[in-house]
């Protein structure tokens, strides 16, 4: 009996307006690609779709499939610092796998990524992400995943370890307001030291 292992972890996201704005598509692949660390590709059209006015060959999307050190990095920042952002976020379900030991799990908004810069965002979007382990069991996978720190609802652990991490991120927004406060103030201070200064001169 083989130990089940994490393979690959495959991210998806479908661009609707691909075939018509060519900067759509390169805008998904650039934040992809932030948010991976490694350069995503376009996806395409395997067949033509005339409901969708889709040709063969047109881009619908973008992917990227992260191994070894880059999926673990991945992983470490999706559980710790993405899940926690998302929007009254309370797990994920067990529902996602698909009895061959692999889970999805669909995120709504890619800027719970850091990596992304929101003055720069122009549409929200959002995307798949696939774990794909070496088992065909899904409840070896879940107990896998369930060691990674994955947050399903009926894991009291994982969830405990959801608010702990939500914790610390309210805290790090927090305190990098009261340092943009702080930097805000002593930069007004400065510019009123230096009319004073003008006016007696």
């Amino acid at each position: 009996m083989q130990v089940p292992k994490l393979r690959k972890i495959c991210l998806n996201q479908g661009v609707s307006e691909a075939s018509t704005d060519k900067k759509a598509i390169e805008t998904a692949q650039k934040e992809i690609t932030a948010i991976t660390g490694q350069k995503a590709i376009i996806t395409k059209a395997k067949k033509d779709i005339s409901n969708f006015k889709l040709r063969k060959g047109m881009p619908v999307g973008v992917m990227v499939t992260l191994r070894g050190n880059k999926m673990y990095e991945f992983l470490d920042r999706l559980v710790s610092a993405a899940l926690p952002r998302v929007r009254d976020f309370k797990g994920i379900s067990k529902k996602g796998f698909d009895g061959r030991g692999n889970y999805t799990l669909g995120i709504r908004e890619h800027i719970v990524f850091q990596e992304i810069d929101l003055d720069k965002v122009n549409k929200i979007t959002g995307m798949d992400i696939t774990l794909v382990t070496n088992t065909d069991s899904d409840n070896e996978a879940f107990d896998l995943l369930k060691e990674f720190g994955l947050p399903f609802t009926d894991d009291k652990t994982a969830n405990k370890e959801l608010e702990e991490a939500k914790e610390k991120e309210q805290e790090r927004i927090k305190r990098e307001a009261e340092e943009a406060a702080r930097a805000e103030a002593a930069a007004e201070e400065e510019n009123k030291e230096a009319d004073r200064r003008a006016a007696l001169s």
